[in-house]
């Protein structure tokens, strides 16, 4: 006979555990950004922030959380007759507000690395991708929105498989790479990319830093 629910099994266990781990991301991300350490960086190295365009979007909803639990606190309290509900309904309140909280300090602490070295991709605590100047051709500024707000977006240009790392539906940054590379990322398995594009606030200071990159690495804005 058949188990059915085998599959579905099989689907659960790496989403819990992907979950998981992105709760514990970011309570961690909240304790290092609350201690307000410097950011780990190597000789040469300069860091690249990526959150100015969802920092008003995450603004908003912080501050109309901390707006809406007092006062989801009031209305339980004398609307509904069961006393656990208000302390309930307080937790989720508190949490999501946290929550939002550590979104913003985990994009902080991870922001993009220029190296004498390579280039360090990131995105929250999620992704971490080291490319080596030696692997790329081409660093080129170019503003591009996307049509979907997910964060990793993989689409096929001919023969050339292309990876967006968004921020807010958006990449201002083009990396051409000498040779297919394969990325770490669950949404591209084992398949080999040509091009990886990211969002940089600033990818005019990205690129200029970048300078140190090997000769016949073309850098352009």
């Amino acid at each position: 006979m058949t188990d059915t629910k085998a599959p579905t099994r099989t689907r659960v266990g790496p989403l819990l555990r992907r979950a998981t781990e992105a709760e514990a991301a970011m309570w961690r991300s909240l304790y290092v950004w609350a201690r307000r350490r410097p950011l780990p960086l190597g000789p040469g190295d300069e860091p690249f922030g990526y959150r100015g365009v969802v920092t008003p979007i995450l603004g908003i909803f912080i501050g109309l959380s901390v707006v809406e639990i007092p006062i989801f606190d009031v209305v339980v309290t004398h609307v509904v007759p069961w006393r656990p509900a208000r302390w309930i309904v307080l937790g989720l309140g508190i949490w999501g507000l946290l929550w939002m909280i550590g979104l913003f300090a985990s994009m902080t602490i991870h922001p993009h690395v220029v190296g004498d070295r390579g280039l360090r991709v990131r995105l929250s605590s999620g992704i971490d991708i080291w490319i080596p100047w030696t692997d790329v051709e081409a660093l080129r500024k170019r503003y591009r929105s996307l049509p979907s707000s997910r964060s990793v977006q993989v689409e096929q240009e001919g023969d050339r498989r292309v990876v967006s790392i968004s921020v807010g539906s958006q990449t201002s940054v083009d990396v051409l790479l000498r040779r297919p590379l394969t990325f770490d990322l669950a949404q591209t398995g084992t398949l080999p990319i040509n091009e990886l594009r990211l969002y940089a606030d600033d990818p005019d200071g990205l690129l200029r830093s970048a300078r140190g990159a090997p000769a016949g690495t073309t850098v352009s804005r």
